[in-house]
């Protein structure tokens, strides 16, 4: 059939198709995903310059400003430039873009991928390179301050919120929503009948993770969590001294893990239980902050759709950015929760700890500075 002879509708369409083609200046054989992500020779694609657009756009885009993403790029740019065998790449700042635009919008937009000129599939690969060579260094943005002077000051800090001495972090599980890995395998189910990792989490009185385990299975409870978690071993060890992490009642209280009491009776006792609250609620708000920043965990666009490892492995990079973030200054504590990070209802067994040094370490701390 001739052009000519098409509809006028469908003439249009294809006059459209042709500009938009011409524009982007780029053969079609190229928008293979294997193509623009690797490179015979390390040519690079820069279909999207950071200097052509404001940072406004950049953050309504990409959820970050211009700096920041330079910063990624400097820190990132070496592990995401890796040669390889075929005939062009994509540029790191493409695919920090990329994986930004994922991680705070929650899917794979099809205008996000037009706009830095890639394909969702590309979009794809990005994601999983920039998550890789964040978690790669994980342990250089999320650990607990070793010298002393960093560690008085980080007690100092929780002190400052509601009085409560000794404090080396709070800490609190909460669930991110992942597709089932398979039909049969049930430990991912959690007590909402939902699959979900159980991720483990420590911060400071600013919000700053010190620790994060995200790989737990979802139906196991917070405090079997922590009980097989690296941390558990690092706190046994006596590596963290002189201080005490802050729990809720789903965790058993230990020396080294402050717990509210189940009944309080006396001044003093309902003194350290509001203290104890107040300071806690720190980490409730930081699971708030990180939700509302980085769309893909708070199940607004649904579960995560990879498997437990590949999840696990998204959930630590959200939580590098957010330290990295703060690091930078971007505080987004004010910001609205849009979604809801899936957080089932435990049902605990109010039980004390039987740990009798446990009982004594939190009986002084009443008499101390509660009474």
């Amino acid at each position: 059939m001739q052009v000519t002879a098409l509809g006028k509708d469908l003439q249009q369409e294809l006059l459209q198709e042709l500009a938009h083609a011409l524009n982007m200046a780029v053969p079609i054989a190229i928008l293979d995903c294997d193509l623009l992500l690797y490179g015979r020779g390390h040519r690079t694609l820069d279909r999207f310059k950071l200097e052509d657009v404001t940072d406004e756009y950049l953050v309504s885009m990409y959820g970050f400003p211009r700096q920041f993403i330079y910063y990624l790029v400097d820190l990132l740019g070496a592990s995401l430039s890796r040669p390889t065998q075929r005939s062009r790449a994509i540029s790191p700042e493409t695919q920090i873009l990329a994986a930004l635009g994922f991680y705070t919008s929650g899917s794979f937009q099809t205008r996000m991928g037009d706009a830095i000129g890639i394909s969702q599939a590309s979009m794809s690969r990005c994601v999983a390179n920039v998550t890789e060579a964040l978690v790669e260094r994980a342990s250089q943005f999320i650990h607990f301050p070793e010298d002393e002077a960093s560690v008085q000051s980080l007690k100092d800090d929780f002190y400052g919120l509601a009085g409560m001495p000794g404090v080396l972090g709070v800490i609190d599980c909460t669930h991110v929503t992942i597709k089932a890995p398979n039909a049969e395998d049930l430990s991912y189910v959690n007590r909402k009948g939902l699959h979900s990792l159980n991720c483990l989490m420590v911060c400071d009185a600013r919000g700053a993770l010190l620790s994060a385990e995200t790989h737990w299975p979802g139906s196991l409870l917070d405090c079997t969590v922590l009980q097989q978690a690296a941390l558990n071993s690092q706190f046994e060890a006596g590596l963290h001294k002189d201080g005490w992490l802050l729990g809720d009642s789903s965790f058993f209280l230990r020396t080294w893990l402050m717990t509210p009491l189940h009944i309080p009776e006396t001044t003093a006792e309902y003194r350290y239980n509001m203290a104890h609250s107040a300071t806690h609620s720190v980490i409730e708000q930081t699971f708030r902050t990180i939700r509302s920043r980085f769309r893909c965990l708070d199940g607004s666009k649904g579960t995560l759709q990879y498997s437990p490892e590949k999840s696990s492995h998204i959930i630590l990079a959200c939580c590098v950015l957010h330290n990295i973030s703060l690091e930078h200054g971007l505080d987004v504590w004010s910001s609205p929760a849009t979604g809801q990070m899936e957080q089932p209802e435990e049902e605990y067994e109010q039980m004390e700890s039987l740990d009798s040094e446990a009982c004594r370490i939190r009986r002084e701390l009443l008499l101390t500075h509660f009474s």
